[in-house]
């Protein structure tokens, strides 16, 4: 911003506070009056546009806690003068900046250098008189080559398993207490964040609209877990059901259930693949992972000890364990 401009205008008039105004409630005034005047809202209004940047270039340097110093800093030493042309008369460069080596009313003539030496004194890294040479244009009202963006929003939810992996339409609270809906897609994951252009805060000088990011957590599914867009279940079967063979019923994500064929010796660990079960998004369909469980018996009656004892007396006399100890001597 021009130097000029800071003497030129209040900037809290502008926002109607006073200078002793609280950072939290300085912010409130210029929400609202961003609100008020907003273009979206006043499509058409050249009155409104022309308020709406007038605000925004005063909250752009008040609303900074380092420029705002500089400001008050400013209108302080200047008193009102103005810079001029050059002449004699009251509000010239003497007036202003003649404690700056030139004594009250001095006469020597100011150059380049020592404006650059004038300006030194305020911080330039946030705007103020701009980051390049004394009267040297710096694009936009701080000083970055144009209007700022308005800041994101961070939102998050946390879905069930069911609702992440088939996507769905959602309603949330928005940080101004407002209902605004959000597009799960198929697929997401945990921690996956999801973006709405435009859905943030305003600029506060007129720029682009920031954006809400909503951060997703997935709560555990009490059966399935994934594996990108394959599911995972763990099914417990019988002994009798892996030793000899079993058709049996593996429930699906849909809530339905599919048949898979146990074959006679599966080991526990097996994994039996039903294909196109998983989660199906844009990129492609997952399968379902049945994984194979031998469930062990914690009770046992008489008659069934009896059966399980005569088979282990008729069973093979190989030990299961000699390839591992083998592999574990090396």
């Amino acid at each position: 911003m021009a130097s000029q401009d800071w003497f030129d205008k209040d900037f809290y008039k502008t926002l109607g506070v006073q200078k002793d105004v609280t950072d939290a409630d300085l912010k409130k005034t210029y929400r609202k009056l961003a609100r008020k005047y907003h273009p979206d809202s006043n499509q058409g209004d050249a009155a409104a546009e022309a308020k709406f940047k007038e605000i925004s270039e005063a909250y752009s340097v008040i609303g900074d806690a380092e420029q705002r110093a500089e400001y008050d800093q400013i209108r302080a030493m200047g008193s009102g003068a103005r810079f001029t042309a050059g002449g004699q008369g009251a509000g010239g460069f003497d007036d202003v900046f003649s404690r700056f080596g030139g004594g009250r009313g001095g006469a020597r003539t100011q150059t380049p250098e020592d404006f650059e030496d004038i300006f030194a004194m305020f911080n330039q890294q946030q705007g103020g008189f701009g980051n390049g040479r004394f009267g040297q244009s710096t694009g936009g009202f701080r000083g970055y080559g144009g209007p700022t963006r308005g800041a994101d929003v961070t939102a998050r939810t946390t879905i069930d398993f069911t609702t992440a992996a088939q996507g769905e339409t959602i309603t949330l609270a928005g940080e101004d207490g407002k209902p605004f809906k959000v597009k799960i897609p198929a697929g997401v994951a945990d921690s996956q964040k999801i973006r709405l252009r435009g859905r943030g805060r305003p600029s506060p000088d007129g720029g682009e609209t920031g954006d809400i990011v909503v951060q997703v957590a997935v709560r555990p599914h009490p059966v399935f877990t994934r594996e990108g867009l394959n599911i995972r279940v763990v099914v417990p079967v019988t002994f009798t059901e892996a030793a000899l063979g079993a058709t049996i019923e593996v429930p699906t994500l849909g809530g339905d259930t599919v048949k898979l064929r146990v074959a006679p010796g599966t080991p526990s660990g097996r994994v039996l693949r039903v294909k196109g079960r998983g989660i199906h998004t844009a990129k492609g369909t997952g399968d379902l992972l049945a994984e194979v469980q031998v469930a062990v018996p914690a009770h046992l009656d008489d008659a069934a000890r009896e059966a399980l004892q005569r088979f282990h007396d008729l069973e093979p006399k190989e030990n299961p364990r000699a390839d591992l100890m083998s592999k574990a001597r090396g």
